[in-house]
């Protein structure tokens, strides 16, 4: 049974009155509307977006999805909103898809890897133009993500990921072992010779390979990491790792490296509950270069990743036909900042 319009409200405004109002034919109407390839003379392109402009007119996106195969959307999935360094990959996606008169819808998998599953599946009914990946991977991808990215891809989408992990999606990467390893030199440089390492769990590719890197750098410079506690790529992971490594004890001099900057922000406020001063008595590197590492006191030593470049840079990998994967594109660069002063 058709489903009647609500009483009392106005009918939307349809193709058939736009075409009508501006005196030309319904196909007119929407090749210029719907973004057909096909040229529209000027004089009936600007009669028919008066016209749809006047009537308030919008295009029915799931009707045109239905008829090309997908729709003018990206779908950027996220791990944790309220992350700025997805809110920054984030800004660099929209402004990629503005670019090419697309927009840009975002989805949370909360590192959930069977959430990521169900929300890729109902992403694809949806028949965006692209998924964008943008949380780091492990080295195992849960079951059933890969079927429903190849799913995608034979119905005319385009999968990109940040990083590796996701088969044989396009990868927008980021050196992250390089990067580490330059931070871990830096640190060795200025006369830091114990450090402790909070990471996420052992797998996720990203937190390993600064992991392995910063411990490569740091040791080359005359430095040993004493431990490496795994919690998560959080704050909240952050605040209780340190709070592991604390019960350990920690001498005064000892750096500890978080692998993003929020994890090593979460450290910090641990480091302050229990009455150690960041930076003098326990100095905290991380990676990224947030604006809230820049932002806490002391600023955050830290590597910085141009995050909006690569969300622009996902975008152009999604979009491009002729795209191509440049090594090692995006350059990093170690910023020490006051969170480690340095020693001697």
């Amino acid at each position: 049974m058709a489903v009647q319009p609500q009483p009392g409200l106005p009918a939307a405004p349809t193709l058939l009155d736009v075409a009508a109002a501006a005196g030309v034919s319904q196909a007119t109407a929407s090749r210029v509307l719907n973004g057909s390839t096909r040229k529209v003379a000027v004089a009936y392109r600007d009669r028919v977006l008066a016209a749809a402009e006047e009537l308030g007119y919008t295009a029915n996106l799931s009707a045109q999805a239905t008829a090309r195969g997908t729709s003018s959307v990206i779908a950027l999935l996220v791990a944790d909103i309220a992350d700025p360094y997805f809110g920054q990959i984030a800004s660099g996606v929209a402004r990629g898809a503005d670019e090419v008169g697309l927009v840009v819808t975002i989805a949370i998998t909360e590192r959930d890897h069977d959430r990521e599953v169900r929300l890729v599946r109902t992403l694809r009914g949806l028949r965006p133009h692209a998924l964008i990946l943008a949380a780091s991977r492990g080295s195992d991808p849960a079951p059933g993500l890969l079927q429903e990215l190849e799913a995608f891809s034979s119905a005319g989408g385009r999968v990109v990921a940040l990083g590796p992990g996701a088969g044989e999606a396009r990868a927008v990467t980021v050196d992250n072992h390089g990067g580490a390893v330059a931070l871990g030199g830096a640190l060795a440089g200025i006369g830091y010779r114990r450090a402790v390492v909070l990471a996420a769990s052992l797998g996720v590719h990203s937190s390993d390979d600064r992991v392995a890197g910063f411990t490569e750098g740091f040791t080359a410079g005359g430095g040993e990491v004493l431990r490496v506690h795994h919690a998560g790529y959080n704050r909240e992971s952050g605040h209780r790792a340190m709070r592991a490594a604390l019960a350990f004890g920690l001498e005064p001099g000892t750096l500890v490296f978080g692998v993003s900057d929020m994890v090593a922000v979460g450290a910090m406020a641990a480091l302050r509950e229990a009455d150690r001063a960041v930076g003098p008595d326990i100095a905290v590197a991380g990676f990224d270069d947030t604006p809230t590492g820049r932002d806490v006191s002391p600023p955050l030593t830290t590597v910085h990743i141009p995050l909006e470049e690569l969300g622009y840079q996902a975008t152009r990998a999604a979009v491009d036909h002729d795209w191509r994967h440049v090594a090692a594109g995006l350059e990093l660069d170690v910023v020490l900042r006051a969170s480690t002063p340095p020693l001697g």
